[in-house]
C-alpha cells in the first residue's frame, strides 16, 4: 500500500520565489531566508518522494471571486505556472499523479468531505515556492505533485478543526491506494502576516512559535482554536495556518519525529516558519 512517511510545512511568501529568480539568495536580506532551507534541500534529496500532496491556497489565478472551492484536488496529468500578473515563474511545469489524486478524491468525498475535482488548473507561488525552497531550481521536479488548493481568501472558511479531520481522511485515503508509494504531504502558507488596512505588516513571533509547538506537540489541541484567534493575533492572511493542520492530521497518531525546524522575521514583511516531521508508524 502507498504510505505518508514525511510532512513539510512552510511559507510561500512570493517575494521568496522573486529573490531566487533573480539570482539574490546571497544579499544581505535575503541570505538568512535561504540559510534556513539548507538542510532541507539535503533531507529532500536523502528521502525522495514518489509523489507529493501539497497543500496550499491560490491566489486568484486559477480560481476568483466568482467561484472558490473551500477544497478542492487537483487531478490533471500536468500542472503549469500560473502567470500572476508579471508572467509565470521559470519554474518547471508541476507532474501530477491522476490515480492517486483520483483515488484519494473518491475515498476522502465518501468519507462526507466535498472536494471539487479540478481536471485543469495553472498553479502559483502558493504551490511554486515551497517546490522551490525544499528542491532548488531543478530542469524538472523530482516527482509528481498533486496539487490540494484550499479556500483562505474568501469567508467563510474551514475551521482548523475541519483541516485536521481532513487530514486524517486523506491518511487514510493513501493507505488504501494499491501501488506502494511514499508520499509526502506538505501544508503551505502563512506564518502571521496582514498584506493590508491598520494592522498591515503584523508580525506575532509568539504567536507563530507557539503555533509550531503545538503542531509538533499537540495538533489536536490547536485544531479546536477557532479561526477568529488566527486573524486577531496572527493577522488577515495568518489564517492560512489551518492549512498546515490538513498536513499534520494526515501523519500518524504517534508523536512524530521533528527533523528540522526554522523560523525568520521579515521576509517581505512577512514571517517565515518550516518544519520536517517524519512519521513513526
Amino acid at each position: 500500500m502507498a504510505r505518508i512517511t514525511a510532512s513539510v510545512f512552510t511559507s510561500h511568501v512570493p517575494a521568496i520565489g522573486a529573490a531566487l529568480d533573480l539570482g539574490k539568495t546571497r544579499d544581505p536580506y535575503w541570505q538568512p531566508v535561504f540559510q534556513g532551507y539548507e538542510y532541507s534541500k539535503q533531507w529532500m534529496k536523502d528521502n525522495r518522494p514518489d509523489v507529493i500532496f501539497l497543500v496550499y491556497n491560490d491566489h486568484a489565478t486559477a480560481f476568483s471571486l466568482e467561484m472558490i472551492p473551500t477544497f478542492a484536488i487537483g487531478c490533471a496529468a500536468e500542472f503549469k505556472p500560473a502567470d500572476e500578473g508579471w508572467g509565470p515563474r521559470p519554474v518547471p511545469m508541476v507532474i501530477g499523479h491522476p490515480e492517486l489524486a483520483s483515488h484519494i478524491a473518491q475515498s476522502v468525498i465518501q468519507d462526507d468531505f466535498d472536494l471539487t475535482i479540478v481536471n485543469k488548473m495553472d498553479v502559483d507561488h502558493g504551490l511554486t515556492v515551497p517546490l522551490s525552497l525544499m528542491c532548488g531550481q531543478p530542469e524538472a521536479w523530482p516527482c509528481p505533485v498533486i496539487p490540494f488548493a484550499v479556500n483562505v481568501v474568501q469567508y467563510p472558511v474551514p475551521s482548523g478543526q475541519r483541516c485536521y479531520n481532513l487530514g486524517k481522511a486523506i491518511r487514510k485515503a493513501v493507505e488504501s491506494f494499491d501501488q506502494d508509494l511514499n508520499v509526502h504531504i506538505w501544508g503551505t502558507g502563512g506564518m502571521s502576516h496582514q498584506l493590508q488596512g491598520p494592522r498591515a505588516g503584523l508580525i506575532n513571533k509568539a504567536f507563530d512559535n507557539a503555533f509550531l509547538d503545538r503542531l509538533i506537540a499537540d495538533p489536536a489541541g490547536q485544531a479546536a482554536v477557532p479561526h477568529i484567534d488566527y486573524v486577531r493575533e496572527a493577522g488577515s492572511e495568518g489564517i492560512e495556518l489551518v492549512m498546515w493542520l490538513i498536513a499534520r492530521g494526515a501523519m500518524s497518531d504517534k508523536p512524530p519525529t521533528l527533523k528540522h525546524r526554522f523560523y525568520h522575521v521579515p521576509a517581505s514583511n512577512t514571517a517565515v516558519g518550516h518544519l520536517i516531521l517524519e512519521n513513526n508508524p
